[in-house]
């Protein structure tokens, strides 16, 4: 008889919006895995939950799922500010984590979380879903192997239509969703609410994937929404080896228009332009060797499951990182913590 080939064990930690709608079916459908635990400190929403999932054990206590489930790999998906805390609990359990963005709300816990991880010898995902479409690992290919020489400079922009949850509104979108999205985590500037946290994340976690620079200074400026968070946010980024880059955010996207994504970056051999919305993925050089990829329109479709499918892998040892790590994590935050902090 054929042993039964072994599954990863995965748990959920703040199973709120995003988890209900996204992750729990994920988890569900993936072939390696069994999703045997969620926790939510709200006894009437768990109630909900495991009505809908009987198959899920529940727990009121993250903690307490810790100690008690077993698992080899683990969902934080917790309010922002609560992403330290949860993760590095999990990782103290010995559990490979997939970390919501933005991976914490200081770049100290984000730096915590990657020293932690590395001690413990398990491995951090942050689901930044374009991270891993084919045609940007070609791109990151690319300038690793020096094609367009030393950057010098990077325009990174992102804009998308989320007016609505940054006034503090709510989403319009996830109206008939289980749960949705609380104002206290993303409209709340007491809480990490914000499109830097909450959208202009993913840009930058996009730009960490192709660049392997570590920002050393940032100063930043912010338009306000009616409920005291950013809806535009503008920075100037200097990076270790002097690279300089222009970062921009807008959450005021007609809401019947998709993301728009542009990255743009310089070096002293030529550029590479990335762009989402159109699928373009273009490397000019200063010869003229350039490479222009003949991409699907839709190759820039935002890819949800292969960040919990990389998370299986890693808890199975079938795979040891990722193609967005807890450094480009790490450096997302350290972006993010200097610009909140110089604009305020």
């Amino acid at each position: 008889m054929t042993p039964a080939k072994p599954r990863a064990r995965i748990g959920i930690i703040g199973a709120g919006w995003w988890a209900t709608e996204f992750y729990i079916p994920a988890v569900l459908a993936d072939l390696e895995a069994d999703l045997v635990a969620v926790n939510r400190r709200n006894p009437e929403a768990l109630a909900k939950i495991l009505h809908s999932y009987p198959q899920l054990e529940g727990f009121l206590d993250s903690d307490e799922m810790l100690s008690s489930a077993a698992l080899d790999g683990v969902i934080v998906a917790s309010p922002h500010t609560l992403h330290h805390a949860h993760a590095a609990a999990a990782i103290d359990a010995g559990c490979h984590v997939l970390i919501d963005k933005p991976m914490t709300t200081t770049a100290s816990d984000a730096r915590d979380l990657v020293a932690k991880a590395s001690a413990r010898g398990v491995g951090i995902v942050i689901p930044y879903g374009w991270n891993f479409l084919p045609f940007v690992g070609t791109a990151a290919d690319a300038i690793r192997a020096g094609r367009i020489g030393t950057i010098r400079h990077i325009a990174c922009h992102l804009a998308s239509a989320t007016t609505d949850l940054f006034s503090g509104e709510g989403l319009s979108n996830a109206k008939s969703h289980m749960f949705q999205p609380n104002a206290s985590t993303w409209a709340d500037p007491d809480h990490a609410g914000g499109y830097g946290w909450g959208q202009l994340s993913h840009a930058l976690g996009l730009m960490f994937r192709l660049v392997d620079l570590a920002p050393v200074q940032v100063f930043g400026l912010a338009g306000r929404s009616p409920a005291g968070v950013d809806w535009y946010d503008t920075a100037s980024v200097r990076f270790a080896n002097g690279a300089t880059m222009a970062l921009s955010g807008s959450s005021t996207v007609p809401k019947h228009c998709g993301y728009q994504v542009d990255i743009r970056i310089f070096g002293t051999e030529g550029m590479l332009l990335l762009d989402i919305e159109r699928a373009r993925m273009e490397l000019r050089r200063n010869d003229r060797a350039d490479v222009v990829l003949d991409l699907a329109p839709d190759a820039g479709a935002y890819a949800c499951d292969e960040p919990i499918e990389r998370l299986v892998q890693i808890a199975l040892g079938q795979a040891t990182t990722s193609e967005a790590p807890g450094v480009v994590g790490m450096r997302v935050v350290e972006v993010l913590d200097a610009m909140y902090r110089s604009a305020a």
